[in-house]
């Protein structure tokens, strides 16, 4: 049997010998994407988060724990496939501008896990007074060892409210 998945558009095919395997150490020995981080390595800090794909939910996944026996006919996308044609993304522009992270290490978790949240909100609007909720629920069990939190929760918030508008200007 093999396992078949897309990570950044390309398309990958596994032997099912290999389905206990991590997806973090598929990312790091098998396509050298070194972006997502290992860090407690039981799910916990979420810095290893990646987007995934299957039908049309989108949802972040930790990697250093999922075996690639879950990851049959999904799309999971990296830190590496968030910045476009060498332009960052609107979440790691806020970051970067908000001086969201200090070590860094975390960084690629916070921006996927917000990435997916951007577009869940882009694809299904909620209101203002449930929008911080909506990314406690989101972020909120990442850690940060340099305790960026404030300034993580004040970007993604910023560029939400971005989502927001534009979705609500799309509608009218």
């Amino acid at each position: 049997m093999i396992l078949s998945f897309t990570i950044n558009g390309a398309p990958q095919q596994v032997d099912a010998s290999r389905a206990a395997e991590t997806l973090l150490d598929y990312l790091h020995d098998d396509m050298n994407l070194t972006g997502t981080k290992l860090c407690c390595g039981i799910g916990v800090c979420k810095a290893c988060t990646v987007s995934v794909t299957k039908g049309p939910s989108v949802t972040p996944m930790i990697s250093c724990s999922t075996p690639l026996s879950v990851l049959d006919g999904t799309e999971i996308r990296t830190i590496e496939d968030i910045a476009q044609g060498g332009t960052l993304s609107p979440i790691q522009q806020e970051f970067l501008s908000n001086f969201s992270f200090q070590c860094g290490y975390c960084a690629p978790g916070f921006v996927m896990a917000a990435t997916v949240f951007l577009d869940q909100v882009a694809r299904s609007p909620i209101r203002e007074d449930q929008l911080d909720q909506a990314i406690a629920d989101a972020i909120g069990e990442h850690i940060c060892r340099c305790t960026g939190y404030v300034r993580y929760y004040e970007a993604v918030r910023k560029v939400a409210r971005d989502v927001m508008a534009q979705t609500a200007e799309a509608v009218k």
